[in-house]
């Protein structure tokens, strides 16, 4: 009777375990997406906490890179090492002290990028005239305008350029996660359908699979 009844217990089908992540992964799609519309709601609360936590992974990186470099201080890379992590704990507690201090310098910095990177595609595709010189020309002409915009509010506006950034990096990934979450529990539920139609059109080797 306990064989029988061991046997008369199906076990879960694999569908059941991929559905349950894909799952997980419509789950943290939608927590970015709700992140990312709070932080363009508050933008400046996004650009501080960003801030503050890109402080905190600069501080405990520096650590482990001091702990690293001090394992391996009979290595020739030691003195760098030990540099680049002392340079990496002062940033990080830099950081971590003025946000705002920080946000700004890397507003600014983001913003000449933006202006250095549209200049140059607008002159290289004037010169270079290939398949792709709308495309470069229009790429350029934003990166222009961006910093111009982006300089223009400054020092005002390192208070929302970070954080629109970053809230419209976790809207776009979760969305992407959730459409990948939802799409793929659709799929395995398409091939849970099929293969039960299939054992039900075909009760004779489903009832001896079962012997």
């Amino acid at each position: 009777m306990a064989a029988l009844k061991g046997r008369s217990k199906h076990p879960k089908p694999p569908e059941a375990g991929i559905s349950r992540s894909f799952g997980w992964v419509a789950a943290l799609g939608a927590i970015l997406v709700i992140g990312g519309l709070v932080g363009l709601v508050y933008t400046a609360f996004a650009t501080l906490t960003t801030m503050i936590l890109f402080g905190w992974l600069l501080l405990i990186g520096g650590i482990v890179g001091l702990a690293q470099a001090v394992q391996n201080r009979t290595t020739n890379f030691f003195w760098l090492a030990l540099v680049v992590a002392a340079l990496n704990i002062a940033a990080g507690i830099v950081v971590i002290k003025l946000p705002e201090v920080a946000a700004a310098t890397l507003t600014m910095f983001a913003a000449l990028l933006f202006l250095t990177g549209g200049i140059f595609r607008l002159f290289g595709a004037l010169v270079v005239r290939g398949p792709q010189m709308v495309w470069t020309l229009l790429q350029g002409v934003l990166g222009i305008l961006l910093a111009i915009l982006v300089l223009g509010d400054w020092p005002h506006s390192s208070l929302y350029v970070i954080g629109t950034f970053v809230s419209l990096a976790l809207l776009f990934d979760g969305l992407g996660l959730l459409a990948a979450g939802i799409g793929g529990r659709r799929a395995v539920g398409l091939v849970t359908e099929a293969r039960t139609g299939a054992e039900m059109s075909d009760p004779g080797d489903h009832g001896r699979s079962l012997k």
